[in-house]
């Protein structure tokens, strides 16, 4: 927990180039992943988030690229927020258009690229998720030794570092290795996977996945690997140093949510205007890995706080290309559907006030409930009053017929709370029919 102490924010490293320089570096970096980009914003058939293998010839072709490279290209320009996909379509992305007149949108899109890097380099097949999680969980405090060094760091300190930090990580977690039993209380045998958390384990498979973890962020420019040793580059020394200056923002702001939980971060934002949120939530991601800060936002999304829910998405927008493929799944969640469809539709280039377009009526409406259950739960009553202007229906006894049928579960509470809040008493009443109509199941 802060202490509610001031604390300083980082100064950048000795020696750190100009950012003119730092997002010439980056240019370089995503220099393929931009022809491409730009190859297939004109050529517009990529397929849905994976190139075609005829699409794939066609990009080998024209951009004198092998196969594997056009594969990894594409998935870099997607990470970096490059290209945008509708459908089938792809756009360029806002920071491509930026690319050769905006040093910042360059940045950002490295950054980006840098904060998924074990999805560029996809970890070894034969290691259990759990423990590959672990390891990308240590890797910033890998990260923030390199830069403390200044310079190399041999491979068997880093190592070093990496075993402590997980075996930290299993003390976080009370993970104590267990004895299986069999019948009647007899010591079963041993079971592959069973105790991911034993030293022998942890012997056995850190030392290939630290090397796992050094070559993927080598793959994104972060540092430079010599025999035995990684040191950070310009860049990647530059990007530890951003994440670090938003741990200590947050450590220092009122809400202070560095260290909560996705939950208790969303409440204390709650109350805050959409600027300072979004710098919390950007903190608050700083200090976590992208897959599990992902994992936890769509937890907490999944509740039945339907105020969290909202900025559970307002947070994931802060994540951005990383979060696109478990948003794009969370379509299929009936409750999450309305956000993740208006997330997909603003990651894909649609303007925040069109976005809604894409939702169908009952798909709106549904959204409506959920947004008056959270105002219900959490907002004033004149504001649920004003909530009615934003229904699509265009009039109350419309917007009734068609709450009654969408089968929200809150529905009769956000009725009830509406009718109870309404100034005008014919429609309050009316409210109040429908709400009796939904809780007994009538017409």
């Amino acid at each position: 927990m802060t202490d509610g102490r001031s604390r300083p924010a980082p100064r950048p490293p000795e020696g750190t180039p100009p950012p003119a320089e730092l997002a010439r570096q980056a240019r370089a970096v995503l220099a393929d992943a931009v022809r491409i980009a730009r190859w297939a914003a004109v050529d517009r058939d990529p397929g849905a988030g994976h190139l075609a293998a005829h699409t794939q010839e066609r990009a080998s072709a024209a951009l004198e690229l092998t196969a594997e490279q056009v594969r990894a290209s594409w998935d870099r320009a997607r990470l970096a927020g490059l290209v945008e996909l509708h459908g089938g379509t792809v756009r360029p992305g806002w920071r491509l258009q930026a690319w050769d007149r905006d040093d910042s949108a360059v940045l950002r899109g490295w950054v980006a690229l840098f904060d998924a890097w074990s999805l560029v380099h996809p970890a070894p097949e034969d290691v259990a998720p759990a423990t590959v999680a672990e390891v990308v969980e240590a890797v910033p405090q890998v990260l923030s030794l390199l830069q403390l060094s200044a310079g190399p760091v041999t491979a068997p300190a880093l190592l070093d570092l990496l075993q402590q930090r997980v075996a930290e990580l299993h003390e976080e977690r009370c993970e104590v290795p267990e004895v299986a039993y069999g019948p009647e209380g007899a010591e079963a045998p041993d079971v592959p996977g069973a105790s991911d958390v034993s030293d022998v384990s942890d012997e056995e498979l850190l030392p290939p996945l630290l090397d796992w973890a050094l070559e993927g962020l080598a793959a994104v420019g972060a540092l430079t690997l010599g025999k035995g040793q990684a040191t950070l580059t310009p860049l990647g020394n530059w990007a530890v140093w951003v994440k670090l200056e938003q741990i200590c923002v947050a450590a220092q702001s009122p809400a202070g949510n560095i260290e909560q939980n996705a939950q208790d971060m969303l409440r204390g934002c709650a109350r805050l205007t959409p600027g300072p949120a979004r710098a919390e939530y950007r903190a608050w991601l700083a200090a976590r890995t992208v897959g599990s800060a992902i994992t936890e936002l769509l937890a907490v999304a999944r509740g039945e706080d339907a105020l969290l829910r909202g900025l559970a998405f307002e947070a994931l927008r802060v994540v951005g290309a990383p979060a696109e493929p478990s948003v794009r799944a969370a379509v299929n969640d009936t409750s999450l559907r309305p956000y993740a469809l208006l997330w997909l539709a603003e990651y894909e280039g649609a303007d925040p006030d069109d976005a809604a377009d894409v939702l169908t009526r009952e798909e709106s409406t549904w959204l409506w409930v959920d947004t008056a259950a959270a105002v219900a739960d959490h907002g004033e009553t004149d504001l649920l009053v004003r909530h009615l202007e934003s229904a699509v229906q265009g009039t109350v006894p419309a917007l009734l017929r068609e709450v009654r049928a969408i089968g929200h579960p809150r529905t009769v509470q956000v009725l009830v709370a509406l009718a109870a809040a309404h100034p005008d008493p014919a429609l309050a009443k009316a409210v109040r029919r429908a709400a009796f109509q939904v809780h007994t199941g009538g017409a």
